[in-house]
């Protein structure tokens, strides 16, 4: 079997700047995958093309969604196609429905996979109810599964920080995705909440059986569960492979990690 996802030769011009130059980058099923480089390399850009925010200026961007035998093309396709498509997303910055309960924020999520339809809806046919019913039932399972069980009917914005990152999390994952990308998701965390980040994404890949592509600044984070670790500098893919052969790239030494971090990642 090919690779579920496949970048080839992507482009992201804003004006005069080339976010994105020709990157290539291709993602396994039940893979973890990082991609990181310094502040400006075009990470966050990359994620927002994958996910319909942006419109790459050219290259080709196709996933494989498994057991269906497609592989779909998701180059200009809107946010929530992309999404219906089998990508999910959480933001660098967090983007909960703050006044809203974790539940139904969760149910949001569900949402995309519904088939009442407004009539449905509106009317609250017996067909939605049983639809509505169910949304409630898998949301709070994915609560449960990340930990967030005792929190059902709090408001978001009232969750810890950490609890807030799970969140975005489970309704990413209330979407059904075949591959979930993680945009920086230890930013502000401290230590112990990052050991149990590390412990979720790895409880995500070996029980739900998704593919994760993520940007991340914490290198210990990022050494210590990737797969395989995809390095990018002004744009452009400058280093790729294992934890262990990135560590000891001179290249992305001198690019990014610095001499101290390399030899204690």
């Amino acid at each position: 079997m090919g690779p579920l996802l496949t970048i080839d030769r992507l482009c992201m011009d804003f004006g005069g700047l080339r976010a994105l130059d020709h990157l290539n980058l291709s993602v396994a099923a039940g893979e973890i995958v990082a991609l990181i480089g310094p502040n400006g390399a075009g990470k966050t850009t990359f994620f927002n093309c994958l996910t319909g925010l942006c419109a790459p200026t050219a290259g080709e961007i196709h996933l494989v969604v498994p057991g269906r035998g497609q592989r779909l093309r998701l180059n200009g396709l809107p946010p929530n196609r992309v999404t219906e498509k089998g990508l999910a997303r959480t933001f660098q910055n967090i983007r909960l429905f703050a006044d809203m309960t974790v539940l139904e924020n969760v149910m949001i999520g569900r949402h995309c996979r519904t088939k009442a339809g407004v009539f449905g809806a509106v009317f609250r046919s017996a067909a939605a109810r049983i639809e509505e019913q169910q949304i409630v039932t898998a949301s709070a399972a994915i609560l449960e599964r990340l930990g967030l069980g005792s929190y059902f009917n709090d408001l978001a914005r009232n969750l810890p920080y950490g609890a807030q990152r799970r969140l975005e999390i489970a309704r990413a994952l209330a979407t059904e995705p075949v591959l979930l990308l993680l945009d920086e998701p230890a930013a502000g965390m401290n230590p112990q909440e990052t050991a149990e980040l590390d412990e979720l994404i790895l409880k995500i890949r070996s029980e739900l059986g998704i593919a994760i592509l993520l940007i991340e600044h914490d290198m210990r984070l990022v050494m210590s569960l990737s797969d395989r670790i995809v390095v990018m500098d002004h744009g452009e893919k400058i280093a790729e492979g294992t934890p262990a052969e990135i560590r000891s790239n001179p290249l992305v030494i001198t690019a990014y990690l610095g001499e101290d971090l390399a030899q204690t990642a």
